[in-house]
């Protein structure tokens, strides 16, 4: 019977019991696949077999449940939830014939299916698997800081294929090139074991084995072999060799640690291997060593791998399948029909290894099959280069190796441990379930389950001390049928032999577990059952327990890849049953599965499952936090056997209810220190009520069943101590913890002999340690305001414990924390003298007890302190306390570093004393550092560690306040670049948001929700197709808030409405003749309307997201016109006058540019998106080129597949070549990518071999690729192109005359792509020395004989034209405009003046005959741009550009008569001095692009005027109209450029004067001039602005150049395509503030700082935002200014890509408005705010203060509420009057000051003191917060911040503070001389105090730190006879002089009856 009451006592109650059924079971039967099963069955034998013949079989079958129930497989695992939170529920993977039901549930059944998926052939095994690409940093590297990027996928196990399916929806199959038996998932990607076929098993001699495992890192790589680095060998070194051994199995695999567990079937051994990534030189070993032919026989020479693995894809391979060709063409065909897998698999280019996507395995070959292991021979593995950076194999080598090249290893697998070998060692002993548990303490085991041996083996193992290895221990062996881990609780379950559950922890044992609801197998029949201890010889059968009836295929869960021994057991198991006489009894256990967390599955002989759920450790938190720091300072075992004891009495069957868990940890922790707790007085009352409540506490139990001795008195005890009589009780914690006085009388000496200690106990040696502890934890939980409850539960057992171990200090502090809990010493426990010596006080043990606030307040008065002690892991609020204390107030910066010695002493449980340098010097502040600087790292550290808001708000208001103080200082003074946990804690939402949208990746946030302008435009409709409706209305109307100037740019841009025609018909004219005149006018209004779209671009440059399920809108370009009045039509095509053929076809090319480029580069556009806008009529598809071009210039045409580009070019449309290849090099700027290299060099015959057949290839493509080629090697100096570009300049007509047309433009284009490529070079171009160029530049720029050249193509240039006669010189007028830009583009801002002076216009007038004026002009400007720093904004500059010849004989622009002069030409002076001034104000545009610089605005002004009168002027016809207008357009171009984005009213002005002069010389180039003017100045709607870097100003150039067309077909000098090129030299600079409360743009003060140049100073401006920034280069720093806003300052000096990232993302800044201030756009003068109104009568605020107006003040729904209940005056109020009014001030008082989060301060000391007043303070634990609050507003480092910053502070300018110190001052005096400083003196000298004043005393001990009676012992005061004595005696106490003060009179006044 004893045993039995044993087992009683120690069974442990598992929870709720719950039938279980695998969810996708019941979802599988409701799959829609079993339709289309039966369909099939339908078919025709012939297509059965070809469609999908085992899916037939499959369906035959479906009815047969014994079949199915074979099929079906399943695995759990713990809920993991994407954000990455705790959550706690089941997944769960189903596997049923062909799908894979993957559902997600929660603990009571409730599960969804999350996925399902179906296959072709049966799935073999389903699994998840974490696959990591290595992100390379790539220019796809948006992804900051994260090198890796993980895929989680599920992972599908076909006959011939594996399908991968990641959670983002990726899917990809691999093929298998052998058969497979088992896939294990790892750390870094998926493990193959090759299942080894019959004919393989004895090796043949001539041919090696081949490897049988091998791995899989990604989904898109090679399978490649294992290695296996196994013990030195017999040279002492270890062998790098592929695992071949076919012996070996896989039994189980774990990713943390990295472990594989093998089997060895020969020697029946496991054995456990480290699984790591192979190192290099493994690599070089294994693939040399497979090369020699003398390799042992375990290698595999890779010769014979490839080889056989080659055999195997011809067929002859050991998959017996019938279907097994039929998948692979299935798969096949899936992979072909998908470009390189791209575009099913949207996402590859994320993989930074790009090359896999294209590798030539995946669209060549069959995807199925060996062949992925073939690689012919020049095809390289294209993932050689990107992944693994070995030389291994290099293209040359490939060549050698002939047909094998080795597959290179990637994961190897190092020995660790293997078992001993014991003699009786049976076969088939391999481990059928294995897995990794954690005990207790935290110590590993790896345990493995034998079933033949009914054992469960479990292996210690630890990582060594350096982390590199790990280490294992012995073993242990555990009788057992089955075991499951459970994670939960640190333990593992144990099914016996004889059916008992039994719960362990590593390897001791807790318990039974008693499941409610099955029988326990009776201990009668356990007799029957075999013994466990027995050997199982008896048994006659192999016995391979009764453990699956589940069939074959369980062994995808059971992971054991032995299917045939399985098999054969299947036989034993009826007789084992039979044996075991049990089947009478009905249900039993027969095996677990399934564990996840702390549940777990039972299999139960009646093929039912049922699922448990073992109970937690502790569910209170107080109880959780003792166990953990009594766990922490004891031994291991000892700690291990008090958690077992714990575990046990507390999960007890019919276990205690909740509230009472802590009075049961009492009871128990007491038990075991040796305490007979049924004694003691307190815990009697405590197991009593226990009983009371009907639990049967198991450590009582045994003692329940002896009588009562002391009869009838302890009932009486029982009723008073009973909870009806508590109930009665005033007071219930103070009175229900202490006995009641009545008690008394029960007799002392009883006591006395009882009370004594057991000192055989398991925890009696360590109570020291453990009090120790618990005193800690005490203090740990005072710093948490939360756990008051807990705080008072533990200090009586302190207080118990404290009083037996004779520490009167500790009850002393106790008292003072908790005066009405703690009386003065009672009932002691008297522990011998002998006992106590017994005991162990470890090193860490102080007599003074350790406080955490008198350590602080210690640091707040700058005494020295010593290192606080702290249990790490547990107390991490008191180390958080004491670091931030010593960071902020003691300013050492060193705190936050790991080691905080000094301030933090660590507490471990090994006995090694720690050297602590005792540091008593007084800590001063330190003054090395800015405190700003202190404040923000300790924010920064905090959020570090992970402390939040929530956090500061449990914490003490007193030890808070540092805290709050450093927060408020960096609220008031962020930095820009904090990341957002930072801002969330100092409370800045607009920096937080900040931050949060710079954290999302790109196109996540459509530019921030603000800018997405969803309001739709007030227009009418027809207005909507105009292109310009997508435009951010809400900014620009911040930006341009007085007028309509938006409107009216719409107004002159829009192209897709009628012109108005209004021609007034003469009477003598005929109708027909005022058609023809209406339709000439038309013609002249198509000229302006063509040139619109340009100019439409800029306006609307990236300012639309497209929706990618619709096509992009392109607006039509309307031609028609309308006539007055009678509105008719009139149309170009009638016939009835000559329209230029193709005339709107580059129109409509700009119009598809323009719609194109309203794409902002953000949006999410992919490759399909690109190839659906394409147009369906052929009309569109010059629109379409353009929209190609666009694509290419936001960055988007990189995304589109190489196959489409290919697609597009071959078509040989010319204008899609042409916006193809301009688009696509532009998105490839400056990268000399080799793929579009290829491409562009089609297009240029001068870059293609001299042999190569000669392709027709339209001049313009030709003009377009040199431009291409240009962009894609700006600013690389590549010698070959630009030796090529050189020569094109000059490239001779030809002889067939195939290079005559528009060859300027062909000469130009090679200019401009030759000074791109060495753009800013200068002289310094490395190895170009000996081509000379710039000299050769000058020649073709001023003419002379052609040079000889030395290229490629020199028989072409041998043979002169036919028809043009140039001879043998240069033909200026062809090559001198792109020699010249080539030099200023070479030269660019170098201030070259050699090179400029080649550059100076001509000075005398022979030289001026022989240049065209217009070259002046381009002279003048490349000369400009070379001596870039010369260029001033002013007229006195620009004409000192005008030679002087120029200058004294030429007309002022504005003179009226001519003068008349004989030997000078008027006519070309004149020409050449307006192309002169053009040239110099355009540089001037340059110079100044983009900075709305005044001086140049105001110069380029009156400029632009003068040329607008000289137009008018008699003196024009002399200068030429033309020519007049072109230089008027120049200048109107550079006004843009200075102005670019800024909308200046005077340009617009004069844009749209511009633009009513439609006829005369007006043609269609001057337009386009004008309209990109007027497009610059509103370049992106505002947003955009231009740069002047070098790229930007090569751009413009490009775009820009001062030749415009003649009429809309024209592109002699200049490609119109290039036009668009601006978009390159386009930034965003506009800042836009945002309030961050109600999210909308507003306006908001901004203070730029410019780095000083020099030019000019270091200066600041103000600017109102939103406003476009200067570039930001030339910038110091920005900040948002108050006084409305939080200030906000963002430094450049730290670097530029903060605020870069903001403005790419619509330079979103969020503000915040200061309390009571309202924003601009409602108060432009700022009178309205609050602070205005209240700053004039100052005194009676509190009075003034109307609780309604705070909602001026805040958002906060919190203050509102308060100001609601707490502020607004009720009638009869009365008393409560004066409260509401001191509320009223303090809430004014936190929103003023904008520290809202210190109202529960200001009301917490409020209430503190006046419980004070009332003199009812039970517990002084507000005292204390106050004392801090006041020490810390004395303390020194607070002084020294308030003197630099005096206007700052909490608490700053409210007389509160002094008012509440005055009060509590004024209180505790009171006491004192009403009758306190009797007990006072009483305490002084330790005789017992009167009860009722216990409370008032401790406070005033605490508030004036008064010694403890043994200090003052030990100081000596005997003697002292006068005040200075004391004050001498008392200073190593470290009491203020005010509390001595108070205490003198009674050490003086009796000196001798005082007994000290």
């Amino acid at each position: 019977m004893s045993d039995h009451c044993e087992e009683r006592a120690t069974m442990i109650a598992a929870g709720d019991l719950q039938e279980f059924a695998p969810r996708g079971r019941e979802h599988c039967r409701r799959h829609p696949s079993a339709l289309t099963l039966q369909l099939r069955r339908l078919q025709p034998a012939s297509e059965l077999c070809s469609s999908d013949g085992a899916a037939g079989l499959v369906g035959s079958l479906r009815e047969v449940t014994i079949h199915e129930r074979q099929r079906e497989s399943w695995q759990l695992r713990k809920g993991a939830s994407d954000v990455g939170e705790e959550v706690d529920y089941d997944e769960e993977l189903y596997v049923a014939s062909n799908m894979v039901i993957w559902s997600k549930g929660s603990k009571n059944q409730a599960s969804t299916v999350y996925k399902a998926f179906t296959v072709d052939s049966p799935v073999l095994q389903a699994l998840w698997c974490d696959f990591t690409i290595a992100q390379e940093k790539s220019e796809k590297a948006d992804v900051s800081g994260s090198d890796e990027i993980v895929e989680k996928c599920i992972c599908i196990l076909q006959n011939s294929c594996i399908n991968v399916h990641s959670i983002e929806g990726k899917d990809y199959i691999a093929a298998l090139p052998f058969q497979v038996a088992n896939v294990w998932p790892t750390k870094f990607g998926l493990l193959f074991e090759r299942s080894s076929s019959l004919h393989e098993v004895p090796p043949s001699p001539p041919r090696e084995p081949l490897p049988t495992m091998f791995s899989m890192l990604h989904p898109l790589d090679e399978i490649t072999p294992l290695v296996c680095k196994s013990g030195a060998g017999v040279f002492g070194s270890a062998r790098v060799q592929y695992v071949a051994d076919y012996t070996m199995r896989i039994v189980f695999l774990s990713a943390e640690p990295s472990i594989v567990m093998t089997y060895d079937t020969v020697q029946s051994l496991h054995t456990v291997w480290a699984l790591r990534r192979v190192k290099p030189e493994e690599q070089n070993t294994v693939l040399k060593f497979s090369e020699q032919m003398g390799t042992p026989q375990h290698v595999a020479t890779s010769s014979s791998l490839t080889a056989h693995l080659r055999s195997l894809s011809k067929g002859d391979s050991p998959v017996a399948s019938p279907f097994q060709n039929y998948s692979s063409i299935h798969s096949q065909s899936r992979s072909v029909s998908s470009p390189s897998m791209q575009s099913r698999s949207p996402s590859i280019s994320n993989m930074a290894a790009l090359s896999r996507s294209h590798s030539p395995a995946l669209g060549v070959h069959s995807f199925s099959g060996v062949q992925r292991f073939n690689f012919s021979s020049n095809t390289q593995s294209p993932r050689r280069h990107s992944i693994i950076h070995s030389p291994n194999s290099t293209s040359s080598d490939s060549f050698l190796i002939t047909e094998t090249e080795p597959i290179v290893p990637e994961l190897c697998i190092d020995h660790l441990w293997t078992e001993t070998i014991t003699n009786m060692r049976e076969k088939n002993s391999q481990a059928s379930k294995v897995f990794i548990t954690t005990d207790l303490c935290g110590q590993k085991f790896l345990c493995f389950l034998v079933e033949s041996q009914l054992q469960l083996r479990c292996v210690k193992f630890q990582e060594s001390n350096d982390k590199s290895q790990l280490i294992f221990g012995s073993v242990t062996n555990i009788q057992a049928k089955d075991a499951a881990p459970v994670e939960g609780i640190d333990t593992l379950l144990v099914l016996e032999g004889s059916g008992n559950l039994v719960l362990y922890s590593g390897v001791v044992r807790v318990g039974k577990v008693f499941i409610p609801g099955l029988p326990a197998p009776s201990l009668t029949m356990s007799n029957q059952m075999p013994r466990p201890s027995t050997p199982l010889d008896s048994v006659s059968t192999p016995s391979k327990p009764l453990n699956k009836h589940l069939g074959p295929l369980e062994e995808s869960v059971l992971l054991s890849p032995v299917p045939e021994l399985r098999d054969s057991s299947k036989l034993h198991d009826s007789t084992y049953v039979e044996d075991c006489t049990f089947q009478q009894l009905g249900t039993f256990i027969h095996s677990l599965r399934d564990p996840v967390h702390n549940r777990v599955t039972l299999e139960l002989s009646n093929n039912t499952m049922v699922r448990i759920t073992i109970p937690e450790i502790a569910t209170s938190e107080l109880v959780k936090r003792c166990l953990q720091g009594v766990k922490a300072i004891l031994p291991k075992e000892i700690a291990v056997q008090m958690l077992v004891k714990w575990y046990n009495a507390y999960n007890a069957p019919g276990g205690p209810s909740y509230h009472s868990e802590w009075n049961l940890f009492v009871t128990c922790l007491m038990n075991m220190m040796g305490y007979n707790t049924e004694r003691l007085a307190w815990t009697r009352n405590v197991s009593k009520r226990l009983d009371f409540e009907g639990s049967l506490s198991p450590v009582i139990a045994p003692k329940k069943a002896r009588p009562s001795e002391t009869g009838s008195d302890e009932d009486w005890e029982y009723l008073l101590s009973s909870d009806y009589h508590r109930n009665f009780e005033s007071h219930p914690v103070a009175k229900a913890l202490r006995l009641d006085p009545l008690e008394v009388s029960s007799p002392k000496d009883d006591f006395l002999q009882s009370l004594s200690l057991d000192s055989s106990t398991l925890l009696f040696t360590h109570i020291p340690a453990i009090f120790f502890v618990l005193h800690l934890i005490y203090e740990e939980l005072k710093l948490n305001s939360l756990m008051g409850e807990g705080i008072r539960s533990l200090v009586v057992l302190l207080v118990q414990l404290a009083r037996d171990l004779k520490l009167e200090a500790y009850i002393d502090y106790y008292y003072r924390d908790y005066p009405a809990l703690v009386k003065s010493s009672r009932q002691t426990c008297i522990i011998d003298q002998v006992q106590t010596g017994f005991m162990h006080h470890p090193s860490f043990f102080s007599a003074e007890p350790p406080s955490i606030f008198q350590w602080l307040s210690s640091c707040l008065k700058g005494e020295g302190v010593q290192p606080y002690p702290y249990l790490p892991g547990i107390c991490e609020r008191s180390k958080l306390v004491v670091v931030t204390v010593a960071l902020y107030i003691l300013g050492d910066e060193n705190a936050v570093s790991n080691e905080a010695t000094h301030y933090l002493y660590k507490i471990t449980s090994g006995q090694r004393k720690q050297q602590i340098e005792q540091d008593d010097s007084r800590c001063s502040f330190r003054h090395s550092t800015s405190v700003s600087s202190l404040a923000e790292k300790l924010v920064i550290w905090m959020t570090n560690v992970g402390f939040t808001l929530r956090d500061l708000e449990s914490l003490p208001f007193g030890v808070a306040l540092p805290i709050r103080d450093a927060i408020y200082y960096c609220r008031e003074q962020p930095a820009s670049d904090w990341p957002e946990a930072v801002c969330l804690l100092i409370g800045r939402q607009d920096l937080s948001k900040q931050a949060c949208e710079g954290n999302l990746q790109k196109g996540k946030s459509s530019v921030g929700p603000v800018l997405s302008s969803d309001i739709p435009s007030g227009a009418e409709s027809e207005e909507d197709e105009d292109g310009m409706n997508d435009m951010n209305e809400e900014v620009m109307s911040l930006i341009w808030s007085e007028d309509l100037r938006v409107q009216e740019v719409r107004r002159l841009l829009q192209s897709a409405r009628p012109v108005r025609v209004n021609v007034v018909q003469m009477p003598e004219s005929s109708d027909h003749e005022y058609i023809e005149e209406k339709e000439n006018r038309l013609l002249q209004l198509c000229q302006r309307t063509m040139a619109l779209p340009v100019g439409r671009g800029m306006f609307t440059l990236f300012s639309y997201h497209p929706v990618p399920t619709e096509q992009l809108p392109i607006p039509k370009l309307n031609l028609t016109g309308r006539a007055p009045p009678r509105n008719t039509t009139v149309d170009l095509n009638s016939g009835n006058i000559d329209v230029p053929p193709n005339m709107a076809c580059w129109a409509s090319f700009h119009n598809g540019v323009a719609a194109g480029l309203k794409i902002a580069p953000a949006s999410q556009i992919d490759s399909a998106w690109i190839v659906y806008n394409k147009p369906k009529i052929a009309e569109l598809a010059n629109e379409y080129a353009g929209f190609l071009m666009a694509l290419g210039l936001n960055g988007h045409l990189t995304k589109l597949a190489t196959l489409n580009i290919h697609d597009y070019l071959t078509k040989g449309h010319e204008m899609t070549s042409i916006g193809l290849l301009l688009g696509v090099s532009a998105a490839k700027l400056g990268t000399m990518d080799m793929a579009i290299t290829r491409l562009l060099s089609i297009h240029i015959p001068a870059l293609l071999p001299p042999t190569s057949t000669e392709l027709d290839v339209p001049h313009n493509v030709q003009v377009a690729a040199v431009i291409g080629i240009g962009l894609v090697y700006q600013g690389t100096a590549h010698r070959h192109t630009a030796e090529v570009l050189l020569a094109e300049i000059g490239r001779p007509p030809g002889p067939e005359m195939e290079y005559c047309t528009d060859r300027e433009s062909y000469s130009l284009a090679s200019g401009l792509a030759l000074g791109m490529v060495c753009l800013g070079h200068g002289s310094n171009l490395i190895g170009m020395s000996d081509l000379n160029v710039p000299e050769q530049l000058y020649q073709y720029m001023v003419g002379g004989h052609r040079r000889f050249q030395a290229g490629m193509h020199r028989e072409k240039h041998k043979s002169p034209s036919y028809q043009i006669k140039e001879g043998d010189t240069i033909n200026v007028d062809v090559t001198c405009p792109g020699a010249t830009l080539a030099l200023a583009m070479i030269y660019l801002k170098t201030n070259n003046r050699s090179i400029a002076d080649w550059l100076q216009a001509p000075d005398t007038m022979y030289l001026l005959d022989f240049v065209k004026p217009e070259f002046l002009l381009l002279r003048t400007l490349a000369r400009c741009l070379i001596l870039w720093d010369d260029i001033l904004p002013n007229s006195k500059w620009v004409n000192s550009n005008v030679p002087q010849i120029i200058r004294e004989n030429s007309i002022s622009l504005h003179a009226t008569e001519l003068p008349s002069s004989e030997d000078l030409s008027l006519e070309t002076l004149a020409q050449a001095h307006v192309y002169i001034i053009a040239g110099a104000c355009l540089s001037l545009g340059f110079r100044f692009a983009g900075s709305e610089n005044l001086a140049a605005f105001n110069c380029l002004y009156k400029y632009a005027t003068d040329f607008l009168k000289c137009l008018s002027a008699p003196t024009a016809s002399i200068t030429g109209h033309y020519n007049l207008e072109t230089c008027l357009s120049v200048l109107l171009l550079s006004l843009a450029m200075v102005m670019a984005g800024s909308g200046n009213l005077k340009v617009l002005q004069l844009c749209r004067f511009m633009h009513k002069k439609t006829g005369g010389e007006m043609n269609y180039g001057f337009h386009l001039a004008h309209h990109m003017a007027l497009g610059l100045l509103f370049l992106g709607g505002g947003r955009y602005s231009l740069s002047t870097s070098n790229s930007s100003i090569a751009a413009l150039l490009c775009a820009l150049y001062p030749h415009f067309p003649v009429h809309s077909t024209d592109n002699r000098y200049h490609l119109q395509a290039l036009r668009h090129l601006y978009v390159l030299a386009a930034e965003p600079r506009l800042l836009t503030p945002v309030d961050v409360d109600s999210n909308t743009p507003c306006y908001a003060l901004i203070e730029v700082t410019y780095k000083g140049t020099q030019w000019y100073a270091e200066a600041t401006e103000e600017l109102m935002a939103p406003t476009l920034l200067p570039e930001l280069h030339l910038l110091k720093q920005i900040r948002v200014k108050g006084p409305r806003y939080w200030e906000l300052l963002i430094d450049l000096s730290k670097g530029t890509n903060h605020l870069k990232s903001i403005l790419s993302k619509g330079g979103i800044l969020y503000v915040k408005l200061r309390a009571g201030q309202l924003s601009y756009k409602e108060d432009p003068m700022g009178w309205r705010s609050l602070l205005a109104q209240t700053v004039t009568h100052r005194n009676s605020e509190a009075r003034a203060f109307k609780p309604e107006a705070i909602s001026a003040f805040t958002s906060d729904p919190a203050l509102f509420s308060f100001a609601d209940y707490f502020c607004k005056p009720t009638v009869n109020m009365g008393q409560k009057q004066e409260i509401l009014d001191l509320f009223s001030s303090i809430l004014y008082e936190c929103v003023t000051q904008e520290n809202p989060e210190m109202l529960p301060t200001y009301i917490a000391i409020d209430q503190a003191v006046r419980r004070l007043e009332r003199r009812e303070m039970s517990e002084t634990f507000e005292l204390w917060q106050i004392k801090l609050v006041l020490e810390f507003f004395s303390s020194r480092s607070h002084q020294e911040r308030m003197s630099r910053n005096p206007n700052r502070g909490l608490f700053m300018n409210s007389e509160f503070l002094p008012v509440m110190k005055c009060t509590i001052d004024n209180t505790l005096d009171q006491w004192l001389q009403a009758g306190g400083d009797v007990s006072l003196h009483s305490y002084l000298s330790g005789q017992p105090t009167d009860e009722s004043q216990l409370s008032m005393l401790a406070c005033f001990l605490i508030y004036h730190s008064v010694p403890t009676p043994g200090q003052l012992a030990a100081g000596g005061l005997e003697g002292s006879t006068n005040f200075s004595e004391l004050l001498l005696k008392f200073k190593q106490l470290n009491m203020p002089v005010r509390a001595l003060l108070r205490l003198a009179p009674l050490l003086l006044r009796n000196p001798q009856s005082m007994v000290l």
